[in-house]
């Protein structure tokens, strides 16, 4: 059986820790131009079982770093010829962030102390040095530095595991999404299948969709919501019946009611599926009129989903420039140009103008394309 992902990810930081904790030999940078003085603390450390490497400038010490040879502690004094130990400690922390930091310095100078602070150490020791003194201070500085690269480390996976857990989610999501859509897709190429008339009808709504909300400059994700949107808008038609949708004639008022309804089942089908309830208002929507005069809830103005909005004049266009069993197909020059007596009616005027924008387009391109035939 797998074992749930919050142990999973538990069980990986722990073996992640166990893979960073220090080791045995710890490594300590001694930094002084008197050399009497390097001696001295090189020896003691050598006899605490600290791993010592001495460097009488700042030059010497950066190049000791650079070797790529971790250090976990660099004594440092303050004031050297060249390169000041101050001057030293953030290029050396640039080349290793974990590298733990502490000066020597014979001037008792709450200025100084404070700059050798401010510079990335994370303590100072005044001299001459008392050995004891000096062993507790590594110790403790040591034990300081541990915890921060632990806290450190941790963040940094807990970071790594919130990316890949929301990685895995946005999958799943779209893998049930895509699943979903493909079984709506079933069902209403289904529907279209039983007329001639509709096939097509759904894929080319929410294709002419997205294009104007993409003239619109809405931003990608709204893009594709509104394409989602089209695809699965009239899912609802499966609940009314092919008499009505077939009917060569007008619809009388009851079956203009009837038809209304496919907005509300559309809606009802779709609610389940949490993971596409963003696009609902888009499809609820989409029978609205700007003026206040659509359907199912009169909705005016900004009041409507831009989806709808969007949604509404694509449907419209599309249903006029197909065939249907009462009449033929309009050219889209004759439909835009019904369809423009009703902007400020039934249409936005801002989504009129960018689907009157991506129609003249195509049409553009497909003569071009025509040109280049008979080229």
């Amino acid at each position: 059986m797998t074992e749930p992902h919050g142990r999973s990810a538990a069980h990986r930081i722990s073996q992640f820790l166990r893979g960073v904790q220090e080791p045995l030999v710890r490594r300590v940078l001694v930094v002084d131009d008197e050399e009497s003085i390097r001696s001295a603390l090189a020896k003691f450390l050598r006899t605490r079982g600290y791993e010592v490497t001495v460097a009488e400038n700042g030059d010497d010490a950066l190049a000791a770093v650079r070797t790529g040879d971790r250090y976990t502690l660099m004594l440092c004094d303050v004031r050297m010829p060249g390169m000041t130990g101050i001057e030293l400690v953030p290029q050396v922390l640039d080349i290793d962030g974990d590298l733990a930091v502490m000066m020597l310095t014979a001037v008792n100078d709450a200025g100084t102390a404070t700059e050798a602070l401010a510079s990335g150490a994370m303590d100072y020791l005044m001299k001459p040095i008392e050995l004891k003194d000096l062993e507790k201070a590594i110790e403790r500085i040591l034990h300081r530095r541990a915890l921060i690269v632990e806290q450190r480390n941790v963040e940094r996976l807990i970071r790594e595991e919130v990316a890949l857990r929301t990685d895995e989610l946005t999958r799943e999501r779209r893998a049930v999404q895509e699943m979903s859509v493909a079984v709506i897709d079933a069902l209403i190429n289904a529907q279209e299948a039983k007329d001639v008339y509709l096939r097509g009808h759904s894929q080319r709504v929410a294709d002419l969709a997205a294009s104007i909300a993409s003239a619109m400059s809405l931003d990608d994700e709204l893009v594709e919501d509104i394409r989602l949107a089209g695809r699965v808008h009239d899912v609802g038609k499966i609940g009314i019946r092919e008499a009505v949708l077939n009917k060569p004639g007008a619809l009388t008022p009851e079956e203009f009611d009837h038809v209304k309804e496919s907005v509300r089942l559309s809606v009802e089908i779709l609610s389940p599926l949490k993971h596409i309830a963003r696009v609902l208002p888009y499809i609820q929507d989409h029978q609205e009129h700007w003026d206040g005069s659509g359907y199912p809830r009169g909705l005016a103005g900004p009041e409507i989903a831009i989806g709808g909005r969007i949604l509404h004049v694509a449907d419209a266009y599309d249903a006029m420039t197909s065939r249907r069993a009462f009449r033929e197909p309009k050219q889209p020059q004759e439909a835009i140009e019904i369809l423009s007596t009703q902007t400020g009616g039934q249409f936005d005027p801002d989504v009129f103008q960018a689907f009157k924008s991506v129609v003249q387009r195509r049409k553009s391109l497909v003569f071009i394309d025509l040109e280049s035939l008979g080229a």
